[in-house]
């Protein structure tokens, strides 16, 4: 016997069997009973099923049965169906380098009757009745049933009982089982969905909209917290919902990712919507998502795994930029100004005539001094004044706000009235409301048609300043600064080789790294808004990225962390006491800015208490 051979005594070569062969395929495509629900739904789908049933016993180790409406299986093929290798949906290399359906390997039956008692059920829409067949005995005789194909698996891994001590409890398998079914249901709101555990009804999703579909699979608050997105370059197509970023959770327990119909796990999609997240997230929390990417077949890989839950694309900078693009936008827009009147819009962006100047005067200065911050490592004083001025940060102005002492914790601080307070009366007139007062020397109250406004002046402030420096700054480019002495550094030879690849790309970046040897990098030139940063780090990081994704975020990072910096300091302080004017400035700001909800380090900005809430606490109308 194979044991008892002696150790380094040579072992036959000698073909394996077709059941053994089966069940190490089955190892690969059958890890636990959500698996044969994610292949045979696959199958339904392919089979243009608009109508599929789940029905499930013991968690689906005991049972699983799918039931779809879909075409059907001619008698003569249905025991082809079950041997190994053996589809109708590809028949040549072409066919595979385009796969446009959920399945094509034509190994999972096979593997699942190789670890499971297996019966087929089908019959054509032409046919007179249907046929089972029975996958251990290969019994073949008529059977009734509607137009479709009915897949029974019993007994899961009866044949691997060590496979089988692996399995969780019937509850936790069930669980996997269900979320199987749910992320197909998210991808084809075309299909009727519906599932079983031991006779009781679990779930039951009609034919809906999209939207209406992920409501119904994710629920109302998913919807509520979270923005549709959609982004159209011709070559690809990307949609969906991304979800806000104060409802963010501490697992990535719903983020969904789909190409082309099919649910995917992808490094590359991931890392896209976490930088698009990356300065309105809070800490190492996980945003929820729904991402659709249409592409052409032809431009993805989908025979990467035998899951088919990886794929490998053609482009994949393109997929990363068009992804991080899609989420960013989307998430760019303000709720702060989701309501603002059109005829408001058209007198100035977001700000009130009679609190424009205002508004430019909100820079924080050093309290005792009264002269802005010394500039920051890697950009010099005279590129910080020139981006602040840019970014309509005046100096000049700074005399309208001015230093007091911290108020009583318990104390109201208003402030006289000023022109806004009798001109603009109406709470109703701008989406965060009329500034009323200043608490603490850090909140600004504020009465709006749906409540009561609390913002935090210094966060929200620092949002505005941070996003109108991003956006000098991308007025003015990456320029690039040569290095009077190059830095050299012993790199990689995947380092050496993306730096030969990606030469006009790392120039358009502002980095010249060129070969110095076999194994050392010489940088030339780096971008000058990142002087004084650590090149040898920051060219590591971008050669790291350009590998396998869109670099030029590293760069847009580093700059941007440095902008945040200078914005954080810019911004107003806590204490210091601000008029109404101001403090209406500063929320009509707020309507206009991007991504006005969350300060640069993911804090909330503003919240609200609506008058039913006020209504409650109070007991009125009890």
């Amino acid at each position: 016997m194979q044991h008892d051979l002696q150790p380094g005594a040579r072992r036959p070569i000698r073909e394996l069997d077709d059941e053994l062969v089966s069940q190490i395929a089955a190892g690969e495509v059958v890890e636990r009973p959500a698996s044969v629900v994610r292949e045979l739904v696959d199958n339904a789908l392919d089979a243009g099923a608009i109508e599929i049933g789940i029905k499930l016993s013991g968690g689906g180790v005991r049972a699983i049965v799918v039931e779809d409406n879909g075409e059907g299986i001619e008698p003569t093929e249905l025991a082809l169906a079950l041997r190994r290798h053996a589809t109708s949906k590809i028949a040549s290399l072409g066919d595979l380098e385009s796969v446009a359906t959920m399945g094509f390997r034509g190994e999972a039956l096979a593997a699942i009757c190789s670890v499971a008692e297996v019966q087929l059920t089908s019959r054509t829409a032409h046919a007179a009745h249907a046929h089972r067949l029975d996958a251990r005995s290969g019994e073949l005789q008529a059977a009734a049933r509607a137009p479709g194909t009915t897949l029974e698996v019993r007994e899961l891994f009866f044949s691997t009982p060590a496979r089988r001590k692996f399995l969780k409890t019937d509850a936790t398998e069930l669980a996997h089982c269900l979320e199987a079914v749910r992320r197909h249901a998210l991808a084809r709101p075309d299909v009727e969905f519906a599932a079983w555990h031991d006779g009781k009804a679990l779930l039951h999703w009609r034919r809906a909209p999209a939207r209406q579909r992920v409501l119904d699979v994710l629920g109302a608050e998913f919807i509520a917290q979270s923005v549709p997105l959609e982004l159209d370059t011709g070559a690809l197509s990307v949609g969906g919902f991304a979800g806000l970023p104060e409802a963010a959770r501490a697992r990535a327990d719903q983020q969904y990712v789909y190409v082309n119909g099919r649910y995917v796990r992808d490094r590359l999609i991931a890392h896209a919507v976490r930088s698009a997240y990356e300065d309105v997230l809070h800490g190492e929390r996980q945003p929820s998502y729904v991402l659709c990417i249409g592409i052409a077949p032809e431009r993805v890989d989908v025979n990467v795994h035998p899951t088919k839950v990886e794929v490998r694309f053609r482009d994949s900078r393109e997929i990363h930029h068009a992804v991080r693009s899609a989420v960013s936008s989307a998430l760019a827009a303000s709720r702060a100004g989701a309501l603002r009147r059109p005829a408001d819009a058209q007198l100035h962006p977001g700000l009130a005539p009679a609190s424009r100047a205002a508004s430019n005067g909100l820079v924080n200065v050093d309290a005792a001094t009264g002269q802005r911050p010394a500039a920051w490592p890697g950009v010099s004083a005279s590129a910080w004044g020139a981006t602040a001025a840019q970014a309509t940060l005046s100096l000049q102005q700074l005399s309208a706000l001015r230093v007091s002492e911290p108020p009583a914790p318990w104390r109201a601080n208003r402030a006289e009235p000023g022109p806004e307070a009798s001109d603009d009366s109406d709470p109703q007139a701008w989406p965060l409301g009329r500034a009323i007062a200043q608490i603490a020397g850090t909140y600004v109250l504020a009465e709006s048609a749906q409540g009561l406004v609390i913002v935090d002046m210094h966060a929200a402030h620092e949002r505005i300043v941070y996003e109108r420096l991003k956006a000098s700054r991308a007025a003015t480019g990456i320029v690039s600064q040569p290095l009077l002495i190059p830095v050299t550094f012993s790199a990689t030879a995947q380092e050496i080789a993306t730096a030969q690849s990606q030469a006009e790309e790392l120039l358009q970046l502002g980095f010249d790294i060129a070969p110095l040897s076999a194994s050392t990098l010489a940088v030339r030139s780096q971008p000058a808004a990142l002087a004084g940063s650590d090149t040898v780090e920051l060219a590591r990081s971008v050669l790291a990225e350009l590998a396998q994704f869109d670099a030029s975020h590293v760069v847009q990072r580093a700059r941007d962390r440095i902008l945040s910096t200078m914005a954080c300091h810019g911004a107003v302080r806590a204490n210091r006491k601000l008029t109404l004017e101001e403090m209406n400035a500063l929320l009509r700001d707020m309507e206009s800015t991007e991504r006005a909800d969350q300060c640069n380090h993911g804090r909330p900005t503003w919240r609200r208490i609506g008058m039913k809430e006020l209504d409650r606490m109070f007991w009125r109308g009890q």
